[in-house]
Formats: structure tokens, sequence, C-alpha cells
């Protein structure tokens, strides 16, 4: 069988920790019941705390784990939940699982983060030069925090060697299953999918992404500009004009940008329409000229295109699949 730590600690959000749990020990056991077949165990699954002593997880439930770090110094896979307390705490508090972490994959481990599991793999330095993804919602502290990591946010999975990161929420889920393809095979995959009614999809975590509640930057001059954004994304602007308020020149302020947000001011400008849209479409917004042009666009199918390249849906099914049931349609 193959052996797999997920890891504990307090601050740990219990879903995703017991439901990775649940669902690797279930493997070849489950659907076998269903069908009345032999049971066909696949991993050996040990959840383990710094010390050994028992978690208390976000919802305050207290959880016993099975050992120690130094008691797991072999793994085929270790798996880092998702962080549901203060970043800060939990990762001030868990600097001793950065070397343990180290030593695993080093020993040929497989790594597996979900949500904001990832800062724990970004602090203990697995993910320079990686292709990686978190929470959305955290995208922009991760980037400022871990500058080196190749963060891909939109991606509800990435995988860079034996490193997989998954998105917010219950993306935990379509992880565990890829994971079980990996060692598995397909067909077990698909088995243990079918058993637990998962709906394993190719969605882009962008579909549910807006835009981040925080900059966490202190350059006056970008805070000027994104202020102007937000509150003028309806006008038509050019980088020119933009650097102009600021006393920039373009390429001064295209590179500051790109410096402290990760992407140029005219990008940031399209993100910020493309969510003024989602909240419209939300809302039932069905006339997508109206819409196109009460965010900035004259052309719709110009506005469209843009749109599913931001969120992987067209406004319509965007529409059909988030309007919120009675919302008024104009």
């Amino acid at each position: 069988m193959y052996r797999v730590a997920v890891l504990a600690f307090d601050g740990v959000f219990a879903s995703a920790l017991t439901g990775v749990v649940d669902l690797l020990n279930l493997t070849g056991v489950t659907w076998n019941r269903i069908h009345d077949q032999p049971l066909n165990r696949q991993f050996e699954v040990k959840v383990v705390s710094r010390d050994g002593n028992p978690v208390r997880c976000t919802n305050g439930i207290r959880m016993a784990v099975d050992c120690s770090l130094e008691q797991m110094d072999q793994a085929d896979l270790v798996i880092v939940p998702t962080i549901g307390g203060k970043l800060e705490t939990v990762l001030a508090q868990e600097q001793e699982v950065l070397p343990w972490l180290r030593f695993l994959y080093q020993g040929g481990a497989d790594l597996a983060s979900n949500c904001t599991g990832a800062f724990l793999l970004a602090e203990a330095g697995l993910l320079d030069g990686k292709t990686a993804t978190t929470h959305w919602g955290f995208s922009q502290q991760f980037r400022h925090h871990y500058p080196r990591v190749k963060l891909n946010e939109r991606e509800l999975i990435t995988r860079d060697g034996n490193i997989f990161c998954a998105g917010g929420g219950t993306a935990w889920r379509d992880l565990t299953i890829l994971l079980v393809e990996r060692y598995c095979g397909a067909d077990l995959a698909r088995e243990l999918a079918r058993a637990f009614v998962i709906d394993v999809r190719n969605d882009l975590q962008s579909i549910y992404a807006g835009l981040p509640a925080h900059s966490y930057h202190q350059d006056d001059q970008v805070q000027t500009i994104q202020a102007w954004i937000h509150e003028h994304y309806k006008e038509s602007t050019s980088l020119g004009q933009l650097a102009e308020m600021v006393h920039l020149s373009p390429r001064q302020l295209q590179r500051r940008f790109t410096t402290t947000l990760g992407e140029p001011p005219l990008q940031y400008l399209q993100r910020v329409r493309i969510e003024a849209a989602r909240k419209m479409l939300e809302r039932g917004t069905s006339n997508l000229a109206k819409l196109s042009e009460q965010v900035g666009y004259q052309d719709v199918s110009s506005f469209s295109r843009l749109f599913k390249r931001h969120t992987g849906l067209s406004p319509s099914h965007y529409r059909q699949r988030f309007a919120r049931t009675g919302a008024l349609t104009d």
C-alpha cells in the first residue's frame, strides 16, 4: 500500500483534512462494498502533527492524530490541507514542519497542497521556480511573499514535477481524485468519484474568482491608479493618460504596476471591468450589448471573448450558472 502523511496543525480546515483522509482510505473499498466485491485498499494514511499531540481545527473540533513528524520519516505522498486560521500565525507556529517537508521531498515523496496549504510549501522554499496555485482570494498576498513562485491562480490544480497544488475551497476533492489516478489508475479513480458522487470537472478556478479585497503593497502611485480605475473603469483611457496622472512615463508606470501587482495597468483595468460584468450577470442581466457598454466595451463580441478568456465561461453560460434565483433581468 502507498504510505500517505496528511499534515494536521492548529488552525487547519477540518473538512479539507478529514475529506482527503476519507477518500484515500476508502479507495478500493466503498465501490467494492457497493458491488459486493473483495476490498482492495490502496493507501495507508497517517494524520501527522508537529509533536504528535491533538490539534484544534478552525471549526473548534479537537482532532487526534496518529503520530509526530519524527515518527513519520518516510512517505510516498504528503498532503498539506487548507490553512483555515490566520496565515501569519499558522506559518509562525509550524516552522518545524518546513525541514520535515524538505526531507520527505528530497527522499522522493510527492507533495500536494490544498488552497492556502500552498503557503507552507512556499515557506519551505519548495515552490521556488515552480508553477503553483492557491485560493484566488489569497493570490496577491501569496505573490507578494513568494515572488519566486510561478503562481497561476486561474488554475484549479497545478502540477510541477511531483508537486501538486489545488485551488480554494473544496478543490481537495478534485486533487484527491487526481492523486488516486496517479497511484492507482484511471479505473479506480473513476470508481471512487462515482461512489462518492463527485463531479470531477476541469473548470478554471477563475470562474469563482473576484478581485482581491486587499492590496499588499505600499506604492502610493500604484494605489492612486488602482483607485482611479475602480471608480472610472467605464471610461476609455490609455497607458499614457494613466501615467500622466501620477507624473510617470508610461514605461515607468508599466514596470511599477507589474512589479507591485503582477500585471500591467491596462490588464488590471480589464479585470476590474470583468468583475463588474460578473456582478451584473449574477444579478440576472441578460442584455449583453447594454452590459458590455456599461463596463467600458463597445463591441459585444470582443467583450464576450475577453470575458471567456478571464473566467473560462461565456457571459451567457456564466449567467445561467451563477445568476441568483429570483434575480431581475433587464
